[in-house]
């Protein structure tokens, strides 16, 4: 038994079974034990999953590209504050690099008044990062919460990249026969942890879910035991996020669903998945801290609490459409889009190919104010 397991077992030696969404907040994220938290972790070959970033430097320099249309085509008439970028869960610092440098290189002027905020809550994650990034200290703020971002709030950009895929979600079942949701727990039996139905009183605030305005049609036909998650820390994060923009574009690169797809004969197990050294499995409980979790964004959620916070909705794609038409729209006036070497065509293909990266994820980007 590791430490995380002996952590988790005394909470619920404590408490009383607790929610999936406690199992996967503590799993990944508990200080020194946590998943995320151990200095191991790291994307790529190595590693336990790819993520954009691990494929190389071209899909910052795409990013820092299309940011900095963004930003000099703002109209700086209406402008009150100089431009910020805002990058959440900036990992390593690794994309937060890749971004600076081809600004350094590419977008002098721009880069000189920029200010790069990470919003970054662990003590470890943002020393690695401080160390990555010790090149550009002078442009690079850190901030714990959106509790401790300035009250002018950011005009600019804020964006995150396989952010949301891994924020706890509670995971439930549908009992046909009662025609209503319930939500799995866990618990500790026989020497292992085991999922358990929770009580309604302890898992009332979750059952409080778009899933409950569902058609009658689809409930009358939807299997017993089904399973399904919500994410309310998704939500919650995605609206302070909002609150924080006074004028720019919010924006989030990961991999999900709209509503409706969650809802499938194949996807009947829910969207949950764990990975490690590159294997994907479907034991969510095995070896806490050992193997990383993640689920399916729900982007209709995500997109109506952006508008509910006064956010225009303006694109939703694939990462290939995205990426593709950064390259369509400089490939002609951008030396640095034309240089391409043999390992810059491999890192685009494997960003942008419906086989790999580039159809599994999707861009999300809402809007406020004063850009175009």
């Amino acid at each position: 038994m590791n430490d995380l397991q002996d952590i988790i077992k005394a909470e619920i030696a404590r408490t009383g079974p607790i929610s999936f969404a406690r199992f996967m907040e503590v799993a990944l994220y508990c200080p020194i034990f946590g998943y995320y938290e151990r200095q191991d972790v790291s994307p790529g070959q190595m590693g336990d999953f790819y993520t954009s970033v691990s494929v190389g430097e071209l899909f910052g320099e795409l990013l820092a590209n299309q940011f900095s249309e963004w930003l000099l085509n703002a109209d700086r008439g209406a402008r009150n504050a100089e431009g910020q970028i805002v990058e959440a869960g900036a990992h390593d610092g690794r994309l937060a690099a890749d971004i600076l440098r081809w600004m350094r290189h590419e977008r002098e002027e721009l880069f000189a008044s920029l200010k790069y905020w990470i919003l970054e809550p662990s003590p470890l994650r943002r020393l690695a990062q401080q160390e990555n990034l010790a090149e550009f200290a002078e442009s690079v703020q850190w901030y714990e919460s959106w509790q401790q971002v300035p009250a002018s709030g950011v005009n600019g950009i804020i964006f995150s990249n396989e952010l949301l895929d891994a924020m706890p979600v509670h995971r439930l079942g549908w009992d046909a026969t009662k025609k209503e949701w319930f939500e799995w727990g866990v618990t500790w039996q026989n020497d292992h942890f085991a999922w358990v139905r929770l009580s309604r009183d302890a898992t009332r605030s979750a059952l409080r879910t778009p899933h409950s305005a569902l058609p009658t049609e689809l409930l009358d036909v939807l299997p017993d035991g089904f399973i399904t998650e919500i994410c309310p820390a998704a939500l919650d994060w995605w609206r302070d996020a909002a609150r924080a923009l006074k004028a720019g574009k919010l924006m989030t690169i990961d991999y999900g669903l709209k509503a409706e797809q969650f809802f499938t004969p194949e996807r009947k197990d829910g969207t949950l998945r764990a990975y490690h050294q590159h294997h994907q499995s479907n034991d969510l409980l095995a070896n806490p801290g050992e193997q990383d979790l993640t689920a399916h964004v729900n982007f209709t959620a995500i997109q109506s609490a952006g508008e509910a916070e006064g956010l225009k909705t303006e694109i939703f794609t694939t990462q290939r459409q995205f990426l593709t038409h950064i390259i369509e729209k400089n490939c002609c006036d951008n030396p640095t889009v034309k240089e391409w070497t043999s390992s810059r065509v491999r890192q685009f293909q494997t960003l942008t190919h419906p086989e790999h990266l580039g159809q599994r994820f999707h861009v999300l980007v809402q809007g406020r104010g004063w850009f175009t």
